[in-house]
């Protein structure tokens, strides 16, 4: 019981991974250990002159052992930065852990100059290998993506000069996020709360209370808005100049092969979306009518519909997400409640939390980590839904080699968007009354304007920010401008007043590690729904055939993903129209019941 007299505890359980937190004398072990290890294996790999390939697959396998350490430390040193924004220890050690990782990325760019290397014959003899063959896709593709890269130690280069020419731009906003305060008034009383808190209220029963706080947060964000945009500028300024050494002249490139997505998959998903925008438009004009508006304003979106809306407590959501999962997945239910159990959540409302949720995982305990601010609202409950979808996701790869678990964004995103689906739904289905099923539908559409609308904002201010930095750095006035426009075409001009900060508060563009963290999450909500189709007509024999779905997303390319699971063409239309009108089922009810 936690100290609130609640079933489940709202704070996690980092000290069974390194006891401590960022005083954790463990953790501080295994950093040294770390780094002695990635420095013996650098300095073995570079006196090596053998390409026997029993030598070289030994290399891969200890490549996959030590890369298990470098994540488990970058996962436990991501929880303690995003619990204590303020953790000056925990900064100083995630400086080091990236160095590490930096050293880890080196080797295997090592390892990728030999597969390069090896002549035709060698290579057939290398992947024959007992211990190879598991991994096989993954050696290929390193291969093949080492192939348009820049010579092994020109990339290293790279990676050396990236922990302070580019991840540092990064940290850079992380500590500038982490001392900034959104000061608003609150029952007469003035109060200043974190950006995280901050967001919760956008979302506020009272519409005051909303655009209070949206206008107070425009200006946070804009106060700081030079600052952001030199860490946006130079980010980008590094990626670009990347690209333009390695001969890339397509932006896209690097996401869409870390995502192992085709650009036709890409283009005819938005293409699909685009044309069967209007019925969302219908629904965003019915919102604002029965909200006595003229048109909604960006913080009226996730606005309930009524100001009766209960509040589910922590404990309700998580007895709710078990059971709902059970209905499809026993499996899923069990490790669902195992996580409530053993405190492998964060999810209390408090001061100093970074903002957003993530799910990270540690490879070597088998555990994961989910954290977010909970509030009681049901967007929280489908949060709490999708990222407990994350970590069921890497609980099902645990025992595949490492090189296989490393999935990308975009199937990462189905797994917890379809978590996150069986709960929405099943609590739809449930309501007792047509103001509780109107005010769930409301959610679950706005989820479909989010990522209709809202990531297709993003895309299309990435898309284009990218072209003008090109030709030199691009001012905050300039950044303002291109997100609202951007945000008017993704929304149709459905809205009233618009964002022109966003760039600056949402954290996805200033992430180092993955370029455009957008256009993933929605491919992998319509992905996701062609898997809950298939779940809901095949009833409980669709629980092992999920898992073998998402123990491949590691080791294919979607469309073959797609082919060999859905048997579906992702590069075609209507497996993505008929995802969307699947959607409008829900769109046609909720126009229904408020036809009034």
């Amino acid at each position: 019981m936690s100290e609130k007299g609640q079933k489940y505890s709202e704070v996690w359980n980092l000290d069974t991974i390194f006891p401590g937190g960022s005083q954790s004398e463990e953790f501080k072990q295994h950093l040294k250990e770390l780094e002695t290890e990635l420095n013996t294996f650098q300095k073995n790999l570079d006196e090596t002159n053998s390409a026997d390939v029993a030598v070289w697959a030994k290399f891969v396998n200890d490549a996959q052992e030590v890369g298990k350490k470098a994540r488990e430390a970058g996962a436990f040193i991501s929880c303690l930065t995003a619990q204590d924004v303020n953790d000056d220890e925990a900064k100083l050690l995630a400086g080091k852990v990236k160095q590490l990782s930096t050293k880890y990325a080196s080797i295997m760019t090592s390892i990728d100059e030999q597969l390069l290397a090896f002549n035709d014959e060698q290579w057939e003899a290398f992947i024959s290998q007992d211990d190879m063959l598991p991994i096989l896709f993954n050696l290929n593709e390193r291969r093949t993506n080492a192939k348009e890269k820049l010579p092994a130690d020109k990339e290293k280069l790279i990676q050396s000069l990236s922990i302070d020419g580019y991840q540092a731009w990064g940290d850079m906003y992380n500590v500038i996020v982490g001392r900034m305060k959104v000061n608003i008034e609150e029952d007469g009383e003035k109060k200043s709360l974190s950006v995280g808190q901050a967001s919760n209220k956008l979302s506020d029963k009272n519409r005051k209370v909303r655009k209070h706080v949206f206008e107070q947060f425009e200006q946070a964000w804009a106060d700081e808005s030079e600052l952001f945009s030199n860490t946006l500028n130079h980010l980008a300024g590094f990626r670009l100049e990347t690209y333009n050494a390695r001969g890339w002249d397509e932006v896209l490139k690097e996401p869409l092969q870390i995502n192992r997505m085709k650009k036709e998959t890409l283009d005819v998903m938005w293409e699909t979306i685009t044309k069967n925008k209007d019925s969302f438009v219908k629904y965003m004009n019915r919102k604002a009518d029965m909200l006595g508006l003229e048109k909604l304003d960006m913080y009226d979106i996730n606005a309930p519909l009524t100001e009766n809306v209960a509040e589910v407590s922590y404990d309700e959501a998580a007895e709710m997400i078990v059971e709902q999962f059970r209905a499809f997945s026993p499996k899923m239910a069990q490790f669902a409640q195992k996580a409530f159990d053993e405190r492998w959540i964060e999810a209390e409302s408090r001061d100093g939390k970074r903002p957003g949720g993530f799910c990270t995982s540690f490879p070597i305990k088998e555990e994961s980590r989910i954290f977010m601010t909970y509030d009681g609202s049901a967007s929280n409950v489908a949060t709490l839904a999708h990222e407990l979808g994350h970590a069921y996701h890497q609980h099902v790869m645990n025992d595949l080699p490492q090189l296989s678990q490393r999935y990308a964004m975009n199937v990462a995103e189905t797994a917890s968007t379809f978590a996150e689906m069986i709960v929405s739904d099943a609590t739809v289905k449930a309501a007792k009354t047509d103001e509780e099923k109107i005010q769930l539908l409301d959610d679950k559409l706005n989820r479909s304007v989010a990522f209709f609308m809202n990531i297709h904002s993003r895309f299309l201010f990435e898309t284009r920010f990218y072209e003008e930095r090109k030709n030199g750095l691009v001012s905050k006035e300039r950044l303002n401008e291109l997100m609202v426009d951007a945000q008017k075409e993704a929304y149709c001009d459905a809205l009233g007043e618009y964002s022109p900060s966003f760039w600056a508060s949402k954290l996805h563009f200033h992430i180092t590690g993955v370029p455009f963290y957008n256009f993933p999450y929605t491919f992998g909500y319509l992905f996701s729904l062609g898997i809950y189709a298939k779940a809901a007509q095949e009833g409980a024999a669709f629980e092992e055939k999920y898992i073998e779905l998402l123990r491949d997303t590691g080791r294919l390319e979607v469309e073959d993903l797609a082919k060999k699971h859905l048997n579906v063409d992702l590069t075609q239309p209507n497996f993505w129209q008929d995802a969307i009108d699947f959607l409008k089922q829900d769109l046609d009810t909720f126009m229904e019941l408020t036809n009034k």
